[in-house]
Protein backbone atom coordinates (compact mmCIF):
# COMPACT_ATOMS: atom_id res chain seq x y z
CA UNK A 1 0.00 0.00 0.00
CA UNK A 2 1.17 3.87 -0.53
CA UNK A 3 3.09 5.55 2.48
CA UNK A 4 1.40 8.39 1.75
CA UNK A 5 -0.57 10.23 4.08
CA UNK A 6 -3.30 11.37 1.07
CA UNK A 7 -3.54 7.70 0.20
CA UNK A 8 -3.75 6.14 3.71
CA UNK A 9 -7.14 8.07 4.21
CA UNK A 10 -8.87 6.18 1.18
CA UNK A 11 -7.04 2.74 2.32
CA UNK A 12 -8.63 3.67 5.92
CA UNK A 13 -12.14 3.68 4.41
CA UNK A 14 -11.48 1.01 2.48
CA UNK A 15 -10.44 -1.16 5.14
CA UNK A 16 -13.38 0.00 7.63
CA UNK A 17 -15.72 -0.94 4.87
CA UNK A 18 -14.56 -4.34 4.10
CA UNK A 19 -13.80 -5.55 7.94
CA UNK A 20 -16.99 -5.65 10.25
CA UNK A 21 -14.42 -6.33 13.29
CA UNK A 22 -12.51 -3.16 13.00
CA UNK A 23 -15.75 -2.04 14.93
CA UNK A 24 -14.55 -3.85 18.21
CA UNK A 25 -18.47 -3.88 19.67
CA UNK A 26 -17.52 -3.62 22.99
CA UNK A 27 -20.78 -2.60 24.66
CA UNK A 28 -19.09 -1.46 27.52
CA UNK A 29 -22.19 0.89 28.29
CA UNK A 30 -24.07 -1.85 29.00
CA UNK A 31 -22.85 -2.39 32.20
CA UNK A 32 -24.17 1.29 33.03
CA UNK A 33 -27.91 0.51 34.33
CA UNK A 34 -30.39 3.15 34.82
CA UNK A 35 -33.29 3.98 36.26
CA UNK A 36 -36.92 3.82 34.74
CA UNK A 37 -39.17 5.90 35.54
CA UNK A 38 -42.69 4.59 35.03
CA UNK A 39 -44.29 8.43 36.12
CA UNK A 40 -41.23 10.51 34.65
CA UNK A 41 -44.12 13.35 35.46
CA UNK A 42 -42.84 15.66 32.42
CA UNK A 43 -45.00 15.13 28.35
CA UNK A 44 -41.61 14.28 26.06
CA UNK A 45 -42.36 17.51 23.89
CA UNK A 46 -41.34 19.12 27.25
CA UNK A 47 -37.57 17.48 26.84
CA UNK A 48 -35.18 20.04 25.66
CA UNK A 49 -31.87 18.39 24.90
CA UNK A 50 -30.13 21.23 23.66
CA UNK A 51 -26.85 22.24 25.22
CA UNK A 52 -23.69 25.18 24.84
CA UNK A 53 -20.29 23.85 23.28
CA UNK A 54 -17.63 25.95 22.81
CA UNK A 55 -20.17 28.91 23.20
CA UNK A 56 -22.41 27.77 20.40
CA UNK A 57 -26.05 26.30 21.40
CA UNK A 58 -25.82 22.64 19.92
CA UNK A 59 -29.69 21.01 19.42
CA UNK A 60 -28.46 18.05 21.50
CA UNK A 61 -24.74 17.07 22.78
CA UNK A 62 -23.57 15.31 19.64
CA UNK A 63 -20.42 15.62 18.03
CA UNK A 64 -19.71 14.19 14.46
CA UNK A 65 -16.19 13.06 14.93
CA UNK A 66 -13.11 12.77 13.23
CA UNK A 67 -12.84 10.77 9.87
CA UNK A 68 -11.21 12.05 7.13
CA UNK A 69 -9.87 14.79 4.80
CA UNK A 70 -7.66 14.78 1.60
CA UNK A 71 -7.46 15.14 -2.18
CA UNK A 72 -9.90 12.46 -3.40
CA UNK A 73 -13.10 13.40 -4.57
CA UNK A 74 -15.15 10.47 -2.32
CA UNK A 75 -13.38 12.70 0.69
CA UNK A 76 -14.42 15.52 -0.16
CA UNK A 77 -17.85 14.29 -0.80
CA UNK A 78 -17.82 13.16 2.42
CA UNK A 79 -17.07 16.08 4.74
CA UNK A 80 -19.47 17.86 1.89
CA UNK A 81 -22.56 15.80 3.31
CA UNK A 82 -21.01 15.83 7.03
CA UNK A 83 -20.86 19.81 7.02
CA UNK A 84 -24.15 20.57 5.70
CA UNK A 85 -26.13 17.49 7.82
CA UNK A 86 -24.64 19.22 11.07
CA UNK A 87 -25.60 22.78 9.91
CA UNK A 88 -29.08 21.38 9.32
CA UNK A 89 -29.22 19.68 12.64
CA UNK A 90 -26.75 21.67 14.66
CA UNK A 91 -24.70 19.76 15.70
CA UNK A 92 -21.00 19.87 15.95
CA UNK A 93 -18.79 18.34 13.77
CA UNK A 94 -14.14 17.26 13.94
CA UNK A 95 -12.79 16.85 10.49
CA UNK A 96 -9.94 13.84 10.18
CA UNK A 97 -6.20 14.86 10.15
CA UNK A 98 -5.06 17.91 8.21
CA UNK A 99 -1.56 16.75 8.32
CA UNK A 100 -2.53 15.97 4.07
CA UNK A 101 -3.07 19.69 3.67
CA UNK A 102 0.51 20.38 4.19
CA UNK A 103 2.04 17.75 1.77
CA UNK A 104 -0.30 17.75 -0.44
CA UNK A 105 -2.00 21.35 -0.77
CA UNK A 106 -5.41 20.60 -3.30
CA UNK A 107 -6.52 18.72 0.39
CA UNK A 108 -7.15 21.89 1.68
CA UNK A 109 -10.43 22.10 -0.36
CA UNK A 110 -11.88 19.34 1.67
CA UNK A 111 -11.47 21.15 4.90
CA UNK A 112 -12.94 24.45 3.72
CA UNK A 113 -16.36 23.52 5.51
CA UNK A 114 -17.42 26.78 6.88
CA UNK A 115 -19.21 27.41 3.52
CA UNK A 116 -21.34 24.55 4.08
CA UNK A 117 -21.79 24.73 8.33
CA UNK A 118 -21.58 28.96 8.49
CA UNK A 119 -22.95 28.84 12.12
CA UNK A 120 -22.09 25.36 13.70
CA UNK A 121 -19.23 24.44 15.80
CA UNK A 122 -16.12 23.01 13.35
CA UNK A 123 -13.12 21.75 15.12
CA UNK A 124 -9.46 21.30 13.08
CA UNK A 125 -7.21 18.32 13.84
CA UNK A 126 -3.76 17.55 14.07
CA UNK A 127 -1.68 14.52 15.24
CA UNK A 128 0.36 15.58 18.56
CA UNK A 129 3.42 13.75 17.72
CA UNK A 130 3.86 15.90 14.39
CA UNK A 131 4.67 18.55 17.01
CA UNK A 132 7.70 16.80 16.97
CA UNK A 133 8.13 16.27 13.69
CA UNK A 134 8.59 20.26 12.58
CA UNK A 135 4.79 21.46 13.45
CA UNK A 136 3.76 24.35 15.64
CA UNK A 137 2.15 27.49 15.96
CA UNK A 138 1.92 27.99 12.05
CA UNK A 139 0.42 24.72 10.73
CA UNK A 140 -2.15 24.72 13.88
CA UNK A 141 -2.83 28.15 12.98
CA UNK A 142 -3.36 27.03 9.39
CA UNK A 143 -5.51 24.09 10.09
CA UNK A 144 -7.69 26.41 11.58
CA UNK A 145 -8.16 29.52 9.18
CA UNK A 146 -8.59 26.90 6.49
CA UNK A 147 -12.02 25.64 8.71
CA UNK A 148 -12.50 28.68 10.62
CA UNK A 149 -12.54 26.56 13.20
CA UNK A 150 -13.94 26.86 16.57
CA UNK A 151 -11.10 25.10 18.14
CA UNK A 152 -8.30 22.54 17.54
CA UNK A 153 -8.01 18.84 18.11
CA UNK A 154 -4.44 17.58 18.82
CA UNK A 155 -4.91 13.90 18.53
CA UNK A 156 -3.05 11.41 20.34
CA UNK A 157 -2.21 7.81 18.38
CA UNK A 158 0.44 5.97 20.07
CA UNK A 159 -0.55 2.53 19.46
CA UNK A 160 -2.11 3.21 15.69
CA UNK A 161 1.54 5.15 15.35
CA UNK A 162 3.40 2.02 16.66
CA UNK A 163 1.52 -0.57 14.47
CA UNK A 164 1.54 1.56 11.07
CA UNK A 165 4.71 0.87 9.38
CA UNK A 166 5.50 4.15 8.51
CA UNK A 167 3.94 5.78 11.80
CA UNK A 168 5.93 8.66 13.97
CA UNK A 169 6.64 6.86 17.14
CA UNK A 170 8.90 9.74 19.05
CA UNK A 171 6.26 10.93 21.63
CA UNK A 172 8.61 11.95 23.77
CA UNK A 173 8.32 15.70 25.75
CA UNK A 174 4.90 16.44 23.84
CA UNK A 175 3.53 17.78 26.65
CA UNK A 176 5.26 20.81 27.18
CA UNK A 177 4.83 21.65 22.65
CA UNK A 178 1.17 20.89 23.19
CA UNK A 179 1.22 24.02 26.14
CA UNK A 180 3.41 26.01 23.59
CA UNK A 181 0.49 25.37 20.97
CA UNK A 182 -2.59 25.73 23.82
CA UNK A 183 -0.63 29.40 24.93
CA UNK A 184 0.16 30.29 21.20
CA UNK A 185 -3.71 29.87 19.84
CA UNK A 186 -6.28 32.06 20.33
CA UNK A 187 -9.11 29.22 19.99
CA UNK A 188 -9.08 25.86 22.59
CA UNK A 189 -6.77 22.99 22.22
CA UNK A 190 -8.25 20.02 22.77
CA UNK A 191 -7.15 16.47 23.44
CA UNK A 192 -8.07 13.61 21.94
CA UNK A 193 -7.10 10.11 21.85
CA UNK A 194 -8.35 7.83 19.06
CA UNK A 195 -9.20 4.37 20.69
CA UNK A 196 -6.99 3.81 23.36
CA UNK A 197 -8.60 6.14 26.48
CA UNK A 198 -7.38 8.81 28.66
CA UNK A 199 -5.74 7.62 32.10
CA UNK A 200 -5.75 10.22 34.96
CA UNK A 201 -1.95 10.80 34.14
CA UNK A 202 -2.06 11.84 30.95
CA UNK A 203 -5.41 13.94 32.02
CA UNK A 204 -3.05 15.93 34.43
CA UNK A 205 -0.39 16.31 32.13
CA UNK A 206 -2.96 17.89 30.19
CA UNK A 207 -4.36 20.20 32.72
CA UNK A 208 -0.50 20.91 33.76
CA UNK A 209 -0.63 22.42 30.18
CA UNK A 210 -3.15 24.43 30.20
CA UNK A 211 -5.80 22.11 28.13
CA UNK A 212 -9.54 22.57 29.58
CA UNK A 213 -11.30 20.21 27.21
CA UNK A 214 -10.70 16.18 27.14
CA UNK A 215 -11.94 13.65 24.06
CA UNK A 216 -11.60 10.26 26.11
CA UNK A 217 -12.21 8.17 22.95
CA UNK A 218 -12.00 5.11 24.73
CA UNK A 219 -11.56 1.43 24.03
CA UNK A 220 -14.68 -0.27 22.41
CA UNK A 221 -15.32 1.75 19.16
CA UNK A 222 -13.18 1.77 15.67
CA UNK A 223 -9.98 -0.20 16.27
CA UNK A 224 -6.96 1.68 14.55
CA UNK A 225 -4.62 -0.76 15.62
CA UNK A 226 -6.53 -3.51 13.22
CA UNK A 227 -7.01 -1.66 10.63
CA UNK A 228 -3.01 -0.60 10.40
CA UNK A 229 -2.86 -4.50 10.36
CA UNK A 230 -4.75 -4.87 7.26
CA UNK A 231 -2.39 -2.22 5.75
CA UNK A 232 0.66 -3.62 6.83
CA UNK A 233 -0.48 -7.07 5.73
CA UNK A 234 -1.65 -5.22 2.11
CA UNK A 235 2.13 -3.65 2.05
CA UNK A 236 3.79 -7.57 3.18
CA UNK A 237 1.64 -8.83 0.13
CA UNK A 238 2.68 -6.48 -2.14
CA UNK A 239 6.34 -7.05 -1.05
CA UNK A 240 6.28 -10.66 -1.30
CA UNK A 241 7.53 -10.27 2.91
CA UNK A 242 6.36 -12.03 5.83
CA UNK A 243 3.55 -9.61 7.80
CA UNK A 244 3.48 -9.68 11.56
CA UNK A 245 0.49 -9.84 13.87
CA UNK A 246 0.88 -6.85 15.73
CA UNK A 247 -1.66 -4.89 15.00
CA UNK A 248 -4.19 -8.05 15.78
CA UNK A 249 -2.74 -8.54 19.09
CA UNK A 250 -2.92 -5.23 20.54
CA UNK A 251 -6.54 -4.59 18.35
CA UNK A 252 -8.57 -4.09 21.69
CA UNK A 253 -5.70 -2.51 23.83
CA UNK A 254 -6.42 0.77 26.17
CA UNK A 255 -8.72 2.03 28.63
CA UNK A 256 -12.93 1.50 27.60
CA UNK A 257 -14.92 5.08 27.71
CA UNK A 258 -16.80 3.92 30.37
CA UNK A 259 -13.86 3.24 33.13
CA UNK A 260 -12.07 6.69 31.63
CA UNK A 261 -15.40 8.64 32.26
CA UNK A 262 -15.48 7.09 35.56
CA UNK A 263 -11.45 7.82 35.97
CA UNK A 264 -11.54 11.24 35.21
CA UNK A 265 -15.22 12.32 36.80
CA UNK A 266 -13.44 14.33 39.70
CA UNK A 267 -12.06 16.63 37.53
CA UNK A 268 -15.15 17.97 36.28
CA UNK A 269 -14.54 21.41 38.25
CA UNK A 270 -11.10 21.71 36.12
CA UNK A 271 -11.97 20.20 32.43
CA UNK A 272 -14.92 19.24 30.06
CA UNK A 273 -14.89 16.12 29.16
CA UNK A 274 -15.94 14.61 25.71
CA UNK A 275 -17.33 10.75 25.57
CA UNK A 276 -16.31 8.81 22.46
CA UNK A 277 -15.54 5.51 21.44
CA UNK A 278 -17.63 2.67 21.29
CA UNK A 279 -21.26 4.93 21.62
CA UNK A 280 -24.11 2.94 19.47
CA UNK A 281 -27.06 4.98 20.26
CA UNK A 282 -29.26 8.15 22.00
CA UNK A 283 -29.02 5.40 25.12
CA UNK A 284 -25.55 5.59 25.11
CA UNK A 285 -25.69 9.10 24.80
CA UNK A 286 -27.08 9.35 27.91
CA UNK A 287 -25.20 7.20 29.79
CA UNK A 288 -22.09 9.27 29.00
CA UNK A 289 -23.71 12.62 29.94
CA UNK A 290 -24.43 10.97 33.15
CA UNK A 291 -21.00 10.04 33.80
CA UNK A 292 -19.61 13.84 33.23
CA UNK A 293 -19.22 14.12 29.33
CA UNK A 294 -20.57 17.39 27.94
CA UNK A 295 -20.68 16.28 24.20
CA UNK A 296 -20.30 12.83 22.68
CA UNK A 297 -18.37 11.91 19.94
CA UNK A 298 -19.09 9.10 17.41
CA UNK A 299 -17.79 8.46 14.20
CA UNK A 300 -18.60 5.33 12.42
CA UNK A 301 -22.30 5.56 12.27
CA UNK A 302 -22.29 8.22 9.57
CA UNK A 303 -19.19 6.54 7.41
CA UNK A 304 -21.52 4.82 5.37
CA UNK A 305 -24.11 7.28 5.25
CA UNK A 306 -21.90 10.31 4.71
CA UNK A 307 -20.84 8.32 1.39
CA UNK A 308 -24.32 8.53 0.02
CA UNK A 309 -25.86 11.75 0.92
CA UNK A 310 -26.51 14.75 3.15
CA UNK A 311 -30.03 13.79 3.71
CA UNK A 312 -28.87 9.95 4.91
CA UNK A 313 -26.39 11.56 7.76
CA UNK A 314 -29.00 13.59 8.85
CA UNK A 315 -31.59 10.75 8.87
CA UNK A 316 -28.93 9.25 10.89
CA UNK A 317 -28.53 12.30 13.10
CA UNK A 318 -32.05 12.37 13.76
CA UNK A 319 -32.14 8.35 14.61
CA UNK A 320 -29.94 9.35 17.78
CA UNK A 321 -31.97 12.38 18.83
CA UNK A 322 -34.59 10.72 18.77
CA UNK A 323 -33.05 7.89 21.37
CA UNK A 324 -32.03 11.29 23.59
CA UNK A 325 -34.98 12.62 23.81
CA UNK A 326 -36.68 9.82 24.57
CA UNK A 327 -34.40 8.42 27.03
CA UNK A 328 -34.41 11.86 28.76
CA UNK A 329 -37.82 11.37 29.35
CA UNK A 330 -37.68 8.25 30.19
CA UNK A 331 -35.63 9.18 33.02
CA UNK A 332 -37.93 12.21 33.98
CA UNK A 333 -35.30 14.38 33.07
CA UNK A 334 -36.16 17.89 31.27
CA UNK A 335 -32.94 19.26 30.53
CA UNK A 336 -28.99 18.47 30.40
CA UNK A 337 -28.38 20.63 33.30
CA UNK A 338 -30.35 17.89 35.09
CA UNK A 339 -28.87 15.09 33.31
CA UNK A 340 -25.57 16.19 33.36
CA UNK A 341 -23.36 13.98 36.13
CA UNK A 342 -26.37 12.81 38.03
CA UNK A 343 -25.22 9.66 39.06
CA UNK A 344 -28.34 9.20 41.19
CA UNK A 345 -29.62 8.24 37.81
CA UNK A 346 -27.49 4.98 37.70
CA UNK A 347 -28.80 1.83 39.30
CA UNK A 348 -26.47 0.58 41.96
Amino acid sequence: MSNTTNDRKIEHIDVIQKDSLTDRGGNHFDAVRLTHRALPELALSEVDSSCVFLGKTLSFPLLISSMTGGDHPLIRQINQHLAEAAEQCQVALAVGSQRVMFSHAQARESFKLRQYAPSTVLLGNLGAVQLNKGFGLEQARAAIDVLAADGLYLHLNPLQEAIQLEGDTDFSNLSEKIQHIAQGLDKPVLLKEVGSGFSVQDFEKGLAAGIKYFDVAGRGGTSWSRIEHHRNQSTAQQQGTNSNDLGLCFQDWGIDTVTSLKMLNPYLNKATLISSGGLRNGIDMIKSVILGASICGMAAPFLKPAMQSTEAVVAEIERLRREFNTAMFLLGMKDINSLFNNQSLILK
